[in-house]
């Protein structure tokens, strides 16, 4: 019998229905004509488990117990899920070969491989163990997958990585967050201070743009515009680009702060004659916007429809798994393999059909075009979100799945259109000794962009470059030109806006602008982030839950608890410098560059720093404030009163965490 393990039942449905022959349903399980089963996980089974497992003493909080670090790791099964466990125990003992069919993530990996470990398989069982990669649930899809399996063991690192990102999670948050508790309670905070490895930074992102945004005092800047007349009734404007001379004039972001100084430019420079520098015009090219990964996805979905990250992965987990519309939705990656390319006449048929509105979009697309999108150098064990091939009224859909739909399925249809071409134009003026900088852009063919029609706004403020001149006269060197006048600009600087939903999700993503080690920052790529496309949403979720963070409107602000605990941190665990860093040895182990132990070995010998150094903390500015988070509150204050009443004390365990 071969055993096909999914992550949940809507997988494990679709695995049957895609098999030949008639279906038995049983408890748990569904089998197959031929004698094969189908079970599932229903997500995780099994959990690390608490304190207390490795020593009843744990269960009291107290300082002197920290860190805490198990000797040999312990898995527990979760109580509402020991009737599943069961099950694919009784199941996995009578299978002659399993099959692997997680989610196609790093998490999805260590689910089952762990439900693997924890049940024992081994010899010529686990070695012959298949691993099924399945991102759309629709029949054709599914068999695909299991036509294209290939051995669990290439997964091994995947794995090891999700089980060193799930243990270090453990150790940091455990510990921290029960010597912060405590220390908060000296000043009488009643609630647990809840410390992550990611929630902490993101959580100090917030509070340092509402610092900035408090202490912001506006500065007027000024800026220099000239008038070009170029003869045969041609005109244009051109910006003042400041030298190195007057940097003693000007702010860290290159704006000129006197006001004395652009005016004696503008005295100097009106009725001069312009020398030409140069002049140039390029034709070039814009490729179409890749297909959506989770991240991008919450963000245009925050922007256009106003929806949290939570609800725009609420949206595609109901698109994936009821309606089956969509592809597997909680993907980092946003190129397609090569050989999906062959799929695209019968997904773009689907939208088609699907839509009023996407098939007007099919209608301008070229199946023979091929974006950069199809690339199986950067396609590991997920692809991008996609649409599927399958039919459906989406008149069934709620608003949100609706809009969330056509949103990648627009972003789909763009790579079957051709890119977007423009003219980029540039005149360089020297004026009384002074630069002169005119810059202009004209859409030669719309391409892609003909999808994306924007919105009607007002019209560009005059600072921006571009919005000086729709397009640009064609000089020579012999034509005569002169500055018939210059306006100075008085403008003023902006105070940072306060996080959304959009931007917020933007930073998680694109953390190395926050990075403060330039080092670091330096060899970050784009794709590293604060937390995974699993995990954001319900980061940021948490933080709202515990009181932490706070909406005003859609700005979404820090709360006095959230201010208190990060300036009661030590800056290493308020910044994203350290989880960057995690992210990036992480991934080297999934890429088998580094090993296990050379990730965790560090991290536990700095607990021990950190636990000190939380113990010189006096969290003062958490003094008279009450927690909103009550369950945990009470929770912790439980633990609290047990801890002071023991006498019971047991030594620590501090040894290193083995596999």
């Amino acid at each position: 019998m071969i055993l096909y393990i999914a992550e949940k039942p809507s997988l494990g449905r679709a695995i049957a229905e895609a098999l030949p022959g008639s279906q038995r349903k049983a408890d748990g399980c569904i089998y197959l004509a031929n004698g094969d089963c189908v079970s599932w996980c229903v997500g995780h089974l099994l959990e690390q488990a608490e304190p207390d497992a490795y020593n009843p003493d744990y269960k009291k909080w107290r300082m002197e117990q920290l860190p805490i670090i198990p000797e040999q790791w312990q898995l527990r099964p979760k109580s509402e899920s020991r009737k599943q466990l069961a099950v694919l125990r009784k199941l996995v003992k009578e299978a002659d070969s399993l099959v692997h069919a997680g989610d196609p993530d790093r998490e999805g990996q260590l689910l089952v491989d762990q439900l693997i470990d924890f049940l024992k398989v081994a010899g010529k069982k686990r070695d012959s163990i298949q691993r099924c990669l399945i991102s759309d649930l629709n029949p054709p899809a599914v068999r695909r997958a299991i036509a294209q399996m290939r051995a669990n063991s290439e997964f091994k690192a995947l794995s090891v990585s999700a089980l060193a990102r799930s243990r270090a999670d453990w150790l940091y948050g455990i510990n921290m967050t029960r010597a912060y508790t405590l220390q908060g309670r000296k000043v009488g905070y009643d609630g647990v201070l809840s410390v992550g490895r990611v929630q902490t930074p993101l959580l100090g992102l917030v509070v340092e743009r509402d610092r900035d945004i408090e202490n912001f005092v506006s500065k007027p800047f000024y800026q220099v515009i000239a008038s070009i007349d170029a003869g045969n009734d041609r005109s244009f404007k051109a910006k003042w680009q400041p030298s190195d001379n007057c940097q003693p004039y000007m702010d860290e972001d290159g704006r000129v702060l006197s006001k004395p100084l652009a005016q004696n430019v503008v005295t100097r420079i009106e009725n001069q004659p312009a020398m030409l520098i140069s002049s140039h015009s390029r034709n070039k090219t814009q490729p179409p916007p890749l297909p959506y990964n989770l991240s991008n996805l919450q963000i245009d979905g925050a922007k256009r429809f106003g929806l949290s990250a939570k609800q725009v992965l609420d949206s595609c987990q109901s698109l994936y798994e009821r309606h089956k519309l969509l592809t597997y939705p909680r993907s980092d990656c946003r190129y397609l393999p090569a050989q999906h390319f062959e799929s695209g006449t019968s997904v773009l048929a689907a939208l088609a059909d699907n839509s009023d509105t996407l098939m007007a979009m099919v209608k301008g697309a070229n199946t023979q075009l091929k974006s950069k999108a199809w690339n199986d150098a950067k396609v590991q064990a997920h692809h991008a979100i996609i649409p599927t091939e399958k039919k459906a009224n989406l008149a069934k859909l709620t608003l949100a799945d609706r809009n969330i739909y056509e949103l990648v399925a627009r972003q789909y249809i763009a790579q079957f259109y051709p890119p977007y071409e423009y003219s980029d134009s540039e005149i360089k003026l020297e004026i009384a000794k002074g630069l002169f900088i005119a810059k202009a852009q004209q859409a030669r063919k719309q391409g892609w962009k003909s999808l994306f029609p924007k919105k009607s706004t007002s019209k560009p403020a005059m600072s921006d470059d571009l919005a000086l001149n729709s397009e640009l006269p064609s000089l020579s060197k012999d034509d005569t030109l002169l500055c018939i006048s210059g306006d100075l600009l008085e403008k003023q600087t902006s105070p940072p806006k306060p996080f959304d939903d959009a931007s917020l999700l933007a930073a998680m993503t694109g953390i190395a602008r926050y990075v403060g080690d330039k080092a670091l920052r330096a060899v970050l790529k784009e794709t590293d982030g604060l937390g995974t496309e699993a995990t954001r949403a319900g980061i940021i979720e948490l933080l709202f839950k515990r009181g932490f963070l706070v909406r005003s409107g859609k700005q979404i602000r820090a709360s006095a608890a959230g201010i208190g605990l990060i300036e009661g941190l030590p800056e290493r665990a308020t910044k994203p410098d350290m989880t960057a860093r995690w992210e990036m040895e992480l991934d080297d182990i999934s890429q088998k560059k580094t090993a296990y132990q050379h990730f965790m070995q560090p991290l536990q010998l700095s607990l021990g720093t950190l636990i000190e150094q939380c113990q010189g903390e006096q969290l003062l500015s958490l003094k008279g404030l009450k927690c909103e988070f009550k369950g945990a509150a009470k929770r912790s204050s439980r633990a609290i009163k047990k801890s002071k009443s023991s006498r019971n004390k047991r030594p620590v365990t501090r040894t290193a965490a083995s596999r």
